[in-house]
């Protein structure tokens, strides 16, 4: 494909792209096809000779999309945001057209140098501890998720525990590590694939709003001590999965000084909400963090993977993760002037990832993020009072922030019922959860383009399904 070629393509698939969004509403936000069906619409083999851009876009228009679940959808109130934005989309083409591997700064300084600006404005932007600053002990790093940084802070929190001797002296196997039992899955994967073992793991049973109850942990901690383990690591949480619940931060950062562990702070789903200064005491101690992450690919607009990781003394990651062989070694990296990122995560080689984030946050400025974030908060508030209002309906927990978590008051089998009634409809999709033994309904209020009529339409709808199903 020449240079002229891609030029005519590329506009075809802008144009195709601005119309999925000019037209997005007219789909069933969940899809509707059954298990087999796209594969089994796909060739078995590879064809033998190349195929024209229009085959392939018929194919995507046929075949394709009959198998999206459309997260960009204004109707889609599942799970958590993956949300993107045009400036996004477009930073990220540009990356792709660019190519770079930025897994040192030599292979290309303007991908590290915008990475390290980027979040050093964010860290001001979100009121972030001077420590997580570039021009301090720390620094900001993208990871591709929240996982990646999980697994990541637990290796370097365990060689931190051991002084690199784990290896050697079977010293892991003592290490325990503390998140609640409401704390995201990836903080469990990440401890058994960095040897510590879901054995080791405790799990801190959380208090009326589903937030951590320090007393526990402070007993628990005492407990292992007492017979031999060595605690390493606590995990205190902004915003949990089934019901956005905060932990007590600064308690946590206080246990965690006391008995000398590494102390990280999950934001992945609302840390985008520390953009706006009202929301920022559900951060208080954070300066007590080593480590601190969050996914602008969730609700800052910004299309999937970016993890903006944190962390204060970046001289832990680099002495975990550094290793320089010949092939890689360099003028640059040898003066110590630059920053390696290769050397602040798991895997070698990395995307231009902060070029989106670079270009959603210059499109936005911080005012535009702030109002939409609040305009979000606004419409969950709106539901949640209709909620209230609603003779059938009831809220669970207090929402925070853009998550209402409710149910119907009938049973965890109507409940269930008239999820998957309305999600088959294809005219919005929500998901469930369980919290204190019981079926609750989840609303994540936070599409990029949803406007309050998209709300408001869906309760109607809810309100209707039930009234028919009863």
């Amino acid at each position: 494909m020449t240079p002229a070629q891609f030029r005519e393509e590329g506009k075809k698939i802008i144009d195709w792209i601005a119309d999925y969004y000019e037209d997005i509403e007219k789909y069933p936000v969940l899809s509707q096809v059954q298990p087999g069906e796209i594969i089994g619409s796909l060739p078995e083999s590879a064809p033998q000779k190349g195929e024209t851009m229009d085959a392939m876009m018929c194919d995507l228009d046929e075949k394709i999309m009959p198998g999206i679940t459309h997260w960009q959808s204004p109707n889609f109130f599942a799970y958590f945001n993956a949300n993107t934005s045009f400036p996004s989309i477009l930073g990220d083409l540009v990356s792709s057209g660019l190519g770079v591997q930025g897994m040192i700064w030599a292979t290309s300084p303007a991908a590290t140098e915008v990475e390290t600006r980027v979040l050093d404005w964010l860290a001001e932007m979100m009121g972030m501890p001077e420590s997580f600053k570039s021009t301090s002990t720390g620094g900001g790093v993208i990871q591709d998720t929240a996982s990646t940084a999980a697994l990541t802070v637990v290796i370097a929190a365990r060689e931190r525990a051991t002084q690199f001797q784990s290896n050697e002296k079977g010293l892991d196997k003592k290490l325990v590590a503390y998140i609640s039992s409401q704390t995201h899955s990836s903080l469990e994967k990440g401890i058994k694939i960095a040897g510590i073992g879901k054995a080791n793991l405790r799990l801190i049973d959380v208090d009326e709003n589903f937030a951590l109850r320090t007393d526990l942990l402070e007993k628990q901690i005492q407990q292992d001590k007492a017979n031999g383990f060595v605690p390493f690591f606590i995990c205190g949480s902004v915003g949990t999965t089934s019901s956005t619940a905060i932990d007590p931060i600064r308690e946590l950062g206080e246990i965690a000084k006391q008995e000398n562990c590494w102390y990280h702070i999950d934001a992945a789903a609302l840390g985008t909400a520390m953009i706006c200064p009202e929301f920022r005491h559900f951060i208080d101690g954070a300066e007590l963090a080593d480590s601190y992450s969050f996914n602008p690919h969730k609700w800052m607009f910004t299309n999937f993977d970016c993890n903006v990781f944190w962390i204060a003394n970046r001289e832990e990651l680099i002495n975990t993760f550094s290793i320089l062989p010949e092939y890689l070694r360099n003028k640059a990296t040898e003066s110590g002037e630059v920053f390696d990122y290769r050397d602040w995560h798991i895997q070698l080689g990395r995307r231009f990832r902060a070029l989106k984030l670079w270009f959603v946050i210059r499109h936005y400025g911080v005012e535009g993020l702030q109002h939409h974030i609040r305009e979000h908060v606004r419409l969950a508030q709106d539901f949640k009072t209709w909620v209230d209002e609603s003779e059938d309906f009831e809220v669970v927990v207090k929402p925070l922030m853009n998550l209402v978590c409710f149910r119907h008051k009938a049973s965890d089998e109507s409940n269930m019922k008239l999820m998957n009634t309305i999600n088959n409809s294809g005219k919005m999709y929500f998901t469930h959860t369980k919290l204190k033994g019981q079926v609750v309904l989840r609303m994540n209020i936070g599409q990029t383009n949803i406007e309050e009529r998209h709300v408001k339409e869906a309760w109607e709808l809810i309100q209707e399904t039930a009234k028919n199903l009863s």
